[in-house]
């Protein structure tokens, strides 16, 4: 094997174990990134109302998993750093596929009745300038 050939593949697996230290994401990160693209769905005026639930759906399947794994992560346990703090203060929209199910309401109005948005102040809303 030619030095030229030994030296790439020394220099590719060094970069490869760079690269696996770099991209590891933390559970609580993996949860905010999947509630983003579940509250993104949600708000998707492209799509229909039909394919919306079925993506929602299958986003608090996985958002589920992620919060039992965030719940459940040692890590967490203690930690003073502002974002685990925040996230345990805000329990309802952290964790809004859990509390979903134990308010018995949908992912959606939970989402909504946390941010103060109900379908009384929808209704009430008019479109106009400020």
């Amino acid at each position: 094997m030619s030095n030229i050939l030994k030296t790439s593949l020394i220099a590719g697996g060094l970069i490869a174990v760079a690269l696996t230290n770099v991209a590891n994401a933390g559970t609580l990160e993996n949860l905010e990134r999947e509630r983003a693209l579940t509250i993104e769905t949600m708000l998707d005026p492209s799509i229909t109302p039909s394919i919306r639930q079925q993506k929602v759906t299958s986003s608090t399947h996985r958002l589920v998993d992620l919060e039992r794994m965030v719940i459940r992560d040692p890590s967490l346990k203690g930690s003073t750093k502002p974002v685990v703090r925040v996230a345990f203060d805000n329990y309802d929209l952290t964790f809004m596929a859990h509390a979903s199910i134990e308010n018995q309401v949908n992912m959606t109005d939970q989402w909504l009745n946390q941010l103060g948005v109900s379908t009384a102040s929808l209704m009430d809303a008019r479109i106009g300038r400020r």
